[in-house]
């Protein structure tokens, strides 16, 4: 109300100027006299006065309102009632204290006759739920539900994150920020490409050849401290959700650190922990468009892989471009002690030649000299359960993109697949062309 009084206090000011004026002038169409502008000019200040009254008193009206809500949220918190939601992105569905939101894609693909989608197939995505509610003072509960993902053989319902956030615990050795909490089943905290993985938030419309994410149940601290960030989680390791079959645990660990306001860097390292064969059967970590298996199911007992990958980006007022490199290490208890190398790297990045439009590109290869199940733009059938072990996959992904908002993107990519198997044959005919509405609520 303050506001608009502000704003229209002129006007009605000048509209009183201008009629005294006019009944000046038009008054029996006399000249006017220096008494008549000094009566003009005393009357104005009059008036300008009372407007300066008036505006004191509604400022006055407006801070008594503040103070008396200021007074029922604190009377409000000490009985126990629960606080806002923070912001999280979307503006969300609100059900009473629980918020509600999504996101999803559906899309458009042909691939070669070795891809995955050799049929030219429409299809859902992406389809995910969110669930938010306030807990306590700083303490909230996040559920994630895929509907159904990309990687997903049929629609289904699954269960994504779900944890409840102790958020600025270091508010009380009064420094915010610097330690949170999180209990449940969170993302894996290593690497970059995981945190812009769903379809909204993707400039293409494929990942990157490793593409690394994952997400397992545990514990995570995560915080911030000046220009550093720092995420290190222990979480059971293995793909099944409702029991963990080894009592070693997976351990993730990623530092950044913001030079300045456009370059960000990042350190991560893991290990997945040792998994049993029988039982845990897959790490819950995707690699390589599948997840790692143990390559002696023969004679071993147990399999794990360690990490390390670093990231770089540097922004701009209309893009971006980034990119990290990696190393991966296998190794198994069989008889046969069978270790393997993976290096890995890719580069991206993204234009807006228009406001709206953007150009977005990405290159990416991966290395396994003496071979490992990467099924890449192929089939799990032909490169995940079989015996075939690929030594070298790259991929060139170019697409365009319109944005309409946050909420809405319209994208359309072609990328180039190409691989040799450890035997030296050729992996071929695994391009593909996509299209895709993305869309967040």
């Amino acid at each position: 109300m303050s506001r608009l009084w502000s704003k229209f206090a002129p006007v009605l000011s000048g509209a009183c100027l201008l009629g005294l004026v006019g009944r000046v002038f038009c008054a029996d169409e006399q000249p006017v006299t220096q008494e008549q502008l000094k009566e003009l000019k005393r009357q104005n200040e009059a008036l300008q006065q009372q407007l300066q009254n008036q505006q004191k008193l509604i400022d006055g009206l407006t801070q008594k309102v503040t103070d008396v809500q200021n007074n029922a949220a604190r009377e409000n918190d000490q009985a126990g009632e629960l606080p806002p939601m923070p912001s999280r992105g979307f503006s969300p569905l609100q059900l009473g204290k629980v918020h509600l939101s999504g996101e999803g894609g559906a899309a458009f693909f042909h691939s070669g006759s070795h891809g995955p989608f050799p049929n030219s197939e429409f299809r859902i995505d992406e389809a995910k739920l969110f669930i938010e509610a306030p807990l306590w003072k700083d303490v909230y509960f996040f559920s994630e539900v895929n509907i159904t993902t990309r990687e997903s053989m049929d629609e289904f319902m699954q269960i994504g994150e779900l944890y409840i956030d102790l958020e600025n615990l270091s508010r009380f050795w009064n420094r915010d920020g610097w330690l949170n909490l999180r209990v449940g089943r969170m993302d894996i905290p290593f690497g970059e490409e995981y945190q812009t993985r769903d379809a909204i938030d993707n400039p293409l419309i494929s990942h990157s050849l490793t593409d690394i994410w994952g997400v397992d149940e545990g514990l995570e601290i995560y915080g911030s401290i000046a220009k550093f960030q720092y995420a290190l989680a222990v979480q059971n390791g293995g793909h099944p959700a409702l029991r963990d079959f080894d009592p070693d645990k997976s351990i993730a660990l990623r530092i950044g650190y913001d030079p300045t306001k456009r370059v960000h860097l990042s350190l991560s390292a893991m290990r997945t922990g040792a998994l049993a064969v029988n039982g845990d059967t897959f790490s819950e970590l995707w690699f390589g468009n599948a997840l790692i298996r143990s390559l002696d199911n023969a004679n071993a007992t147990t399999f794990q892989a360690n990490l390390l990958e670093a990231d770089a980006q540097v922004r701009w007022s209309k893009g971006y471009l980034k990119g990290a490199g990696g190393y991966v290490k296998y190794n198994d208890n069989g008889s046969a002690d069978l270790q393997r190398e993976i290096y890995y790297y890719y580069f991206e990045g993204r234009h807006h030649f228009l406001p709206k439009f953007y150009a977005a590109g990405r290159w990416s290869q991966m290395f396994a000299p003496n071979g490992f199940p990467l099924v890449g733009n192929g089939t799990w059938n032909e490169y995940f359960f079989s015996p075939t072990l690929t030594e070298r996959l790259s991929r060139l992904s170019l697409g365009l993109g319109y944005r309409f908002n946050s909420n809405l993107l319209l994208k359309g990519e072609y990328s180039f697949n190409e691989g040799q198997e450890l035997g030296g044959e050729k992996r071929n005919h695994e391009n593909m062309v996509s299209l895709e509405a993305a869309f967040a609520f």
